[in-house]
């Protein structure tokens, strides 16, 4: 199949011009007007914007997928708001089912989350609310008898409630997928060609079935996890090698290591302490964390090590000197300056998300007083060399490069002033670290066509801009046109 998308405008470059795009590829690209093949079909494209099509490199799409069905609690500024937001859906949606709620940001709340708060407010009801951050879940005393027995307090933290998060979905196959395929579709209509997907689980079956059923508005790569790391291993997947029988949309991503917490929860793991005086935690040991890396590499899969805290990032960059071989480093969301320059001296990829910059700018005043500085260093680590991919960590942010890039160009929303602006990157690098690929001859046409142009776009003009089109190997998964 062949066909021109005529009078592009290519964003920095001059005047317009035509692109021809044939078998999924882009075949020719010459000045607006020029004669080419006769009778071939023209997609006028009237001096639209034309970019390479985005990528979202960190999501947890299953999650993503659900949470619109979900109670929203991001709002609440207490546990008591909170509680009375589940009170409220419990009226409204009577049932004996389980109660999932998600958003919850509880380090800046003046009362605690605890048990009787939600018990007082459903009764018997199992209610299980899910932190903004994934890091940890506040339930109820009917919530635990189900899923802890025996747990203590109020909250799961790490991999007790990563454990729980995954079983929280609903029990039949087709409705997941159909969720998944409506995400899926939402996420073309922001320009979005492929995804990296670190849900939690083993997701090759997933979306192989995903795909099967005509889910093919994306290219996947799904990582692994520490348990399912062997198995990958020994079905001789490796990284970006593409799965038979997905018309190459789904392809192995990387071997994901948790390595700290996170921020609101207050576990990533940190030189200097918390105001409670804890410093995080280290979910490996360093001997452990570079075994498992090892084992990974062997195998021809990407390691990917969350860390967050900057002693997390430390010991992180420390393994992946140790072990020789690049990677990436998931979060590095407080990293101390004398980090910065190893990412590009050791090969290792800031995989980052702006926009957690602009959610966590106060808690991050409160629990990292006086080393903001060195939060989020997007700046420095672009001027170190260093090479950038953004993601949202959807359901975390939504799932909307525009935002990232947004936030990333002008570390601000909301109308509020920006947050260490010496941070701030040009667009031409916050788009670069959201794309994959380039609008050049032999490129894949994953394309994006834009209603305006991304390097002369306001930040908030870019956290709105509005996508014509989506096209993914020459194909429309998305048109306003």
């Amino acid at each position: 199949m062949t066909f021109v998308l005529a009078d592009a405008r290519l964003p920095g470059a001059g005047e317009p011009v035509d692109v021809t795009v044939r078998d999924g590829s882009i075949a020719r690209i010459t000045p607006a007007g020029v004669p080419g093949e006769r009778g071939v079909d023209r997609l006028h494209l009237d001096g639209r914007w034309l970019i390479p099509g985005l990528w979202d490199q960190h999501v947890h799409f299953t999650q993503w997928a659900q949470t619109a069905r979900r109670l929203d609690v991001s709002r609440a500024t207490s546990a008591a708001e909170a509680a009375s937001l589940v009170r409220a859906r419990a009226q409204s949606d009577p049932g004996a089912d389980v109660l999932v709620g998600f958003g919850f940001h509880d380090a800046l709340w003046p009362d605690l989350p605890t048990r009787e708060l939600l018990d007082a407010a459903v009764g018997e009801r199992p209610v299980v609310l899910i932190a903004g951050d994934l890091h940890c879940s506040w339930l109820n005393t009917a919530a635990f008898e189900r899923f802890a027995p025996g747990a203590e307090g109020a909250l799961l933290r790490e991999d007790e409630s990563f454990a729980l998060t995954s079983r929280l979905t609903p029990s039949d196959a087709a409705t997941l997928d159909r969720w998944a395929a409506e995400a899926a579709r939402a996420a073309a209509e922001r320009g979005v060609v492929g995804i990296v997907d670190l849900e939690y689980g083993w997701n090759l079956e997933v979306w192989t079935r995903r795909i099967a059923a005509g889910a093919r508005s994306l290219r996947v790569e799904f990582g692994v996890y520490r348990d399912r790391i062997a198995d990958a291993a020994d079905l001789g997947l490796r990284t970006g090698a593409a799965l038979e029988g997905t018309g190459g949309l789904l392809t192995m991503g990387p071997f994901k290591v948790i390595s700290d917490g996170s921020l609101n929860t207050r576990t990533a793991l940190c030189l200097h302490p918390y105001p409670d005086g804890g410093h995080g935690v280290a979910n490996l040991a360093p001997a452990e964390l570079l075994a498992d890396l090892r084992f990974a590499v062997a195998g021809g899969i990407e390691p990917a090590v969350h860390a967050i805290g900057d002693e997390a990032n430390r010991l992180a960059l420390d393994a992946f000197q140790a072990l020789g071989s690049g990677g990436r480093i998931e979060h590095a969301q407080l990293i101390d300056p004398a980090d910065i320059p190893r990412f590009a001296a050791l090969g290792v990829t800031a995989s980052v998300q702006p926009e957690h910059a602009m959610d966590d700018r106060d808690v991050a005043d409160r629990l990292w007083a006086g080393r903001t500085a060195d939060a989020f260093p997007l700046a420095a680590l672009l001027a170190s060399g260093a090479r950038l991919a953004f993601g949202s960590d959807a359901p975390v942010a939504p799932l909307d490069p525009w935002a990232a890039i947004a936030s990333a160009v002008g570390r601000s929303r909301d109308g509020r002033e920006p947050w260490h602006p010496e941070q701030r990157i040009p667009a031409t690098a916050a788009l670069a670290a959201s794309t994959r690929t380039r609008v050049a001859v032999g490129e894949p046409a994953d394309l994006a066509i834009l209603e305006r142009d991304p390097l002369t776009a306001s930040p908030d003009e870019l956290r709105g801009m509005r996508v014509a089109a989506t096209l993914l190997a020459g194909r429309l998964t998305h048109s306003t046109l």
